[in-house]
């Protein structure tokens, strides 16, 4: 077990698919369906050959832990494809950022009727730890639908705050790297970065949390990228965040 103090802590921020909950495989399945869809249509249409979308690396360094729309455009650049921005309002057939983004979502909200929501068991010990311990608890996440993913999960009682995508966007803060989300989710809880610990699983997460100036980061390492993590700023990267709950 990894001694952990949260002397002089007040808040504890959570990611959430990766680090709450076991959807992030589900969110990388619906973009490598996506891209590759639309890489194919796009190939044919230019004459280039197809590379597909590879989850252990594009998923990774383009998109994972971005805002939807930051994910797509960020992907679409490394392969040097440019297309419209478009209009909120594009349909999942319309091969616009805007389009392509909804057509994730639409994979995405498909597969989580499918399968469900599973939280990790180990984290949601660790939520009730710090919640026992007094330390308050929001989630910080940049997908939109973060609402319903907590609600599937039954796991909406456990924290005061939430800032995701929506909230972002209404708000007009960056997504990761930048540290806005979380700062907002620590100002929500009536505290600052200082007093605050970051829990993250992607490299954005872990860089947000960084710059942030964040008390403590901590990352979840569920892609074996420890080094990285750790590199990026995590004070400390666990496999599974029951190691931190005491006996």
């Amino acid at each position: 077990m990894t001694r952990l103090d949260l002397t002089g802590m007040d808040a504890v921020l959570f990611d959430l698919d990766g680090v709450l909950t076991d959807t992030a495989s589900l969110h990388a399945q619906a973009w490598k369906q996506m891209f590759d869809e639309f890489l194919e249509r796009w190939g044919q249409a230019h004459d280039h050959p197809f590379t597909q979308f590879r989850i252990e690396s594009d998923y990774l360094q383009y998109v994972d832990g971005k805002p939807r729309l930051e994910g797509v455009a960020s992907f679409l650049e490394s392969r040097r494809i440019v297309l419209p921005d478009g209009l909120a309002s594009d349909s999942p057939d319309q091969d616009t950022i805007h389009g392509l983004a909804r057509r994730k979502n639409e994979l995405v909200l498909g597969s989580i009727d499918q399968a469900g929501v599973q939280p990790f068991e180990g984290s949601i010990r660790f939520v009730h730890h710090v919640r026992d311990l007094g330390l308050r608890t929001a989630v910080v996440s940049s997908s939109r639908n973060a609402g319903s993913i907590l609600r599937a999960a039954g796991l909406e009682d456990l924290f005061e705050a939430r800032v995701d995508g929506e909230v972002a966007a209404e708000l007009g803060l960056p997504g990761k790297p930048a540290p806005d989300t979380v700062v907002g989710g620590a100002r929500r809880l009536d505290t600052t970065p200082a007093r605050s610990v970051v829990v993250e699983d992607a490299i954005v997460g872990i860089q947000a949390g960084r710059l942030g100036g964040f008390g403590l980061v901590i990352g979840v390492d569920r892609e074996g990228d420890s080094a990285r993590l750790k590199d990026e700023g995590a004070d400390i990267v666990v496999t599974d965040l029951g190691t931190l709950v005491g006996d």
